[in-house]
């Protein structure tokens, strides 16, 4: 991807793809259901389009060629090959979950990135409920069904692995109870309610009784995805007489802990026309060109925005004073190890950051420099250098870009019609 700056003003509204983490959790919750479910406004790309081969792998029924999709589940087939979760950690722990408690015998891997990441924290929490996972890595071989609920104490705030404890306490044998060191994304809990499940929750801890029964159909448009939304949200605060408004995004108040930033920032950002789809807050939000100021985040507030720190910190090398990031070394166990990295291509387009064990810190404004940077394959980041892209006088490359695929497909295509000059 090669993209021209200084980009001139970003002006006009957009809609955004489905939500990556409610489109996967519908996705299972509906393949639970021996009824058909009618899901709209799904994410289609890269970490969705694995979730949807494994589940049809195990004998899912899922029609529909665009975001728009019929599933019908219900008992689930032994497959005949492993399960491939391509890249998408979401996949395979939240697809961990659900296996366990299933009598079959599946194998799931992945690429080498994901069979580097971390999959223990979920893994061992599923043995204590007696199913059999064979490592703490991928590939992965499960062995699942006679599940106990139990109590959970976890040690890291992670909303996937409370995810993947939620599918399996749906098939236990009694109460499970997950506690939490701080409030994670909640958009298991929402959408089981939806569907009538008894899930109590709290900042710090969520409990859910199995009915015994099978799931009822889901019936879901998903929201825009806000993870996706701010990277627009950004190139517009950040380039002067821009303002752009960005339709029907999710504004779960435990995803959207970047706004909470900016608005700390200085930022003109403002939500319109709120309203609820399927137990999830919807809104629209335009942003307007601002001068920002620094700001230190760290504790609860990282879990809350701990998607959005590449594109913080972009926006961080325009604000004035010095931005210090502590608590994120969550950030090394994402698609990359995104402290590392995200400060390596930064300093390559002339920023002075300095890379902390949980986080970085850097003083600001500083001009960025065109470029050729590297994505390292992470959507997150290739969006991220994209928009700093924006910032620099002359053209940059964005090397590895396909990987926004993985969940904005058409993030080249929406900057274009905004106004920016890319190819």
């Amino acid at each position: 991807m090669k993209l021209r700056g200084p980009a001139g003003a970003l002006r006009g509204s957009a809609e955004l793809p489905g939500d990556k983490s409610i489109s996967h959790r519908a996705l299972l919750h509906a393949a639970l259901s021996p009824h058909e479910s009618r899901l709209q406004n799904v994410l289609r790309a890269g970490v969705t389009a694995a979730m949807i081969d494994c589940l049809r792998k195990l004998g899912v029924s899922i029609e529909g060629t665009g975001s728009d999709l019929n599933v019908r589940g219900g008992t689930w087939q032994q497959p005949t090959v492993p399960l491939d979760c391509g890249n998408s950690g979401t996949t395979m722990r939240l697809l961990l979950g659900a296996l366990a408690g299933m009598p079959l015998q599946v194998e799931l891997t992945g690429t080498p990135g994901l069979r580097r990441r971390p999959m223990g924290r979920v893994a061992r929490p599923l043995r204590e409920m007696g199913a059999s996972i064979s490592a703490d890595n991928a590939p992965l071989n499960v062995r699942g069904g006679g599940l106990r609920g139990r109590e959970h104490h976890l040690q890291v705030a992670s909303a996937q692995v409370k995810a993947a404890l939620l599918l399996a306490a749906l098939q236990a044998d009694g109460t499970t109870t997950i506690h939490q060191p701080a409030p994670s994304r909640d958009h298991s809990e929402r959408m089981l309610r939806e569907l009538g499940i008894n899930v109590l929750s709290s900042a710090h801890a969520v409990r859910l009784h199995p009915s015994g029964r099978p799931l009822p159909p889901t019936r879901l448009t998903v929201p825009g995805d806000f993870s996706s939304a701010a990277f627009l949200l950004a190139a517009a605060v950040l380039l002067p007489g821009s303002a752009v408004r960005l339709r029907g995004v999710g504004v779960n108040p435990t995803r959207i802990g970047l706004l909470d930033t900016l608005n700390a920032m200085g930022a003109d950002i403002s939500i319109e026309n709120r309203r609820e789809s399927g137990g999830e807050p919807v809104a629209d939000i335009t942003a307007r060109y601002s001068r920002l100021r620094a700001v230190e985040v760290r504790g609860e507030l990282v879990v809350r925005m701990i998607d959005e720190f590449p594109i913080f910190a972009v926006m961080a090398t325009q604000a004035e004073g010095m931005t210090t990031v502590r608590d994120a070394a969550e950030l090394r166990v994402k698609e990359s190890d995104r402290i590392s990295v995200l400060a390596a291509e930064l300093q390559r387009m002339g920023i002075t950051i300095s890379e902390r064990p949980d986080g970085f810190s850097l003083s600001g404004p500083q001009q960025l420099s065109a470029a050729t940077v590297d994505s390292h394959a992470d959507h997150r980041l290739a969006m991220s250098l994209a928009v700093g892209a924006l910032l620099a006088s002359g053209e940059s490359s964005v090397q590895r870009a396909g990987a926004v695929h993985e969940s904005f497909p058409a993030f080249a295509h929406t900057l274009r019609a905004l106004g920016a000059e890319v190819r």
